[in-house]
């Protein structure tokens, strides 16, 4: 069986709590929510002791952050992360600004 983990940012959540878990065909997918991305490398190191072979971070996560998962992780597993087509840097632009304006209302 193979495990692999997707982290992605989403507030107030508990990396543990409220993780999905999709088991099948020999594929474990752990799906794991960070409530900000100060938290995304101590996580990651987490989920490489349960045996997470391979981390995918969300294209939300600056390029920073994605480097700090890296050095938390070292070579035990490797991180990719996504990125964004060039056609839709203006779609991310805007979904950037509202989730931005949204965190200081609430």
């Amino acid at each position: 069986m193979t495990t692999w983990a997707y982290i992605y940012e989403h507030p107030e959540t508990d990396p543990i709590d409220d993780r999905t878990v999709i088991d099948r065909a020999g594929q474990r997918t752990l799906l794991v929510p960070v409530p900000d991305p100060s938290a995304a490398p101590e996580v990651a190191l987490r989920l490489v002791g349960e045996g997470v072979e391979l981390i995918e971070l969300c294209g939300g996560f600056s390029l920073l952050d994605a480097a700090r998962v890296v050095e938390a992780v070292g070579d035990h597993v490797p991180v990719g992360h996504v990125t964004f087509a060039v056609d839709a840097v203006p779609g991310v632009a805007a979904y950037a600004a509202k989730f931005e304006a949204e965190q200081h209302t609430n």
